[in-house]
């Protein structure tokens, strides 16, 4: 696999779209990082660390749905394999006027836009949601 952050992102739309309550995805550090600010903004339920069925770690992340539509209606891979996309403090974008979120890659971490810019560091912009 190529690109687990988009591959994760895919798995989470797929399961919206069939309206799942909850989607396996492989674990990482970088994942539940992504994960840790998508609850933190109240996009997802929340997420727990288990195994598959091969034994492997695995997270389950539980998808959030308000009135029967999804909490998230886009999700977008910005930073790719083959395309990094790094950005100054000042350049980082407001997703759909300040009503998304821009995940950004840190060297204090991994957070949200709005952090990012409050502690005044740039970084990667992994994706946007909305």
């Amino acid at each position: 696999m190529n690109d687990p952050i988009g591959d994760m992102l895919t798995r989470i739309r797929n399961a919206q779209m069939r309206h799942k309550s909850t989607v396996i995805t492989p674990a990482s550090k970088l994942r539940a990082w992504v994960l840790d600010v998508l609850a933190d903004e109240g996009y997802i339920r929340g997420y727990e660390k288990t195994t598959d069925a091969n034994g492997h770690p695995a997270i389950e992340i539980s998808l959030k749905y308000y009135e029967g539509e999804p909490v998230i209606r886009e999700l977008k891979r910005v930073s790719k394999p083959g395309r990094r996309v790094y950005m100054a403090v000042k350049d980082i974008p407001a997703v759909r006027q300040g009503l998304g979120v821009s995940i950004v890659s840190t060297p204090k971490g991994v957070m949200s836009d709005q952090n990012a810019r409050s502690h005044n560091v740039g970084g990667e912009v992994l994706c946007t949601v909305f």
